[in-house]
């Protein structure tokens, strides 16, 4: 047994050294998050995905704006970048140098493929942003704000990004309309009978429209309605079947048959919830329903013995980063259904169809 201040026995010598890479491990995780966003600001991703075929480092190299003195340590980055799966490297990689692919996850990170992550970097290492997450600890102990940003800031996210570089915004805007192109193309090709059946449907918090506008080219005969706040929707000009409104959703909703709410419950505790489905049931018909794309987190939060799963482990990230953001959280299937039982809705039905995000149904 190792000792540790004193008689404390804490494991074997094998144990402990394993216990201080894992908290090595944790403590310097960030590292991957500023790699990835070094290569997409290089544009490494596109370069490789260019090249058509397994890139050798020296013609990478080549195709980077690198100062010399610089040369000999970009294949530092690109290791981290194959041990965080973003490229892969190819069976034609000797012992003179690998050669790089666009894994899953790279692809992912073209900076123009309409379904990318690229635009979530900007805002997730602003200044703003990052400083929130000193402020944790502060928030628990003494902090009456709603989200340790508003600790660290005074103001909440949305008042940030209205005041600061519009840029920042702009990156917000551009990462949801790329998340909800992900999303939709699946929901759409796969389940799109969710949709099935709806006259109008209400998208609460649905931006510029993206969500809508790609359901009413699969359902032509459908119309819709963004719903969102006026400095989202104010200058945008609908068509024949889709409407923008400006309003509050803590309010009033507009009438529809439908409401959609894709990503937007977890930024809201459970009081503000139980408030926006009171204006869901006062604004939907009988049999009509509210359509949830949220996550869906386990019971069980117990981490695997091999760190395999992936999902899970997003999932309890996102609850923090909601959690420090906005005050909002990630719920589990219990949490849910005490939600909806709290709001009198007792009728609902969980879809797990989206990876770490699942498709809820609410019928009123």
């Amino acid at each position: 047994m190792a000792k540790v201040n004193g008689n404390a026995k804490l494991g074997t010598t094998e144990e402990m050294l394993q216990a201080q890479a894992r908290m090595w491990k944790d403590t310097f995780s960030f590292v991957y998050t500023m790699a990835i966003n070094c290569a997409v600001e290089l544009g490494i991703p596109d370069i490789v995905h260019r090249y058509g075929r397994p890139m050798p480092h020296s013609k990478l190299v080549e195709e980077l704006p690198l100062a010399k003195s610089k040369v000999q340590d970009i294949h530092r980055i690109m290791r981290v970048l194959v041990y965080s799966k973003v490229f892969v490297i190819d069976e034609k990689s000797g012992n003179d140098e690998p050669y790089y692919s666009l894994s899953p996850a790279g692809a992912l990170l073209l900076k123009d493929a309409p379904m990318a992550v690229a635009p979530y970097f900007p805002v997730m290492l602003n200044h703003e942003t990052l400083k929130a997450w000193s402020h944790i600890s502060k928030w628990f102990v003494a902090g009456d704000e709603d989200s340790p940003f508003e600790t660290a800031h005074g103001k909440t996210l949305w008042q940030c990004f209205s005041a600061s570089d519009p840029k920042i915004g702009n990156s917000f805007n551009e990462s949801m309309s790329c998340d909800t192109r992900f999303v939709m193309s699946i929901l759409l090709n796969e389940y799109k009978h969710i949709f099935e059946g709806i006259d109008l449907l209400v998208d609460v918090g649905g931006n510029v429209g993206t969500a809508l506008k790609t359901i009413l080219d699969v359902f032509p005969g459908m119309k819709g309605i963004v719903f969102d706040q006026e400095r989202v929707v104010g200058s945008l000009k609908g068509t024949h079947n889709l409407t923008y409104v400006a309003g509050d959703m803590l309010k009033q909703i507009p009438r529809g048959d439908a409401i959609l709410f894709k990503w937007i419950l977890h930024d809201w505790n459970d009081d503000y919830c139980q408030t926006i489905f009171k204006n869901c049931r006062e604004a939907l018909p009988e049999g009509g329903k509210i359509i949830i794309i949220d996550m869906v987190l386990s019971d069980d939060y117990k981490a695997d013995n091999d760190n395999t799963d992936v999902v899970r482990e997003a999932q309890i990230l996102f609850d923090m980063m909601v959690m420090t953001y906005l005050g909002g959280k990630e719920r589990t299937k219990k949490e849910w259904e005490k939600l909806f039982a709290d709001a009198g809705l007792t009728n609902y039905k969980f879809n797990h169809v989206l990876g770490a995000r699942s498709v809820i149904e609410v019928y009123v």
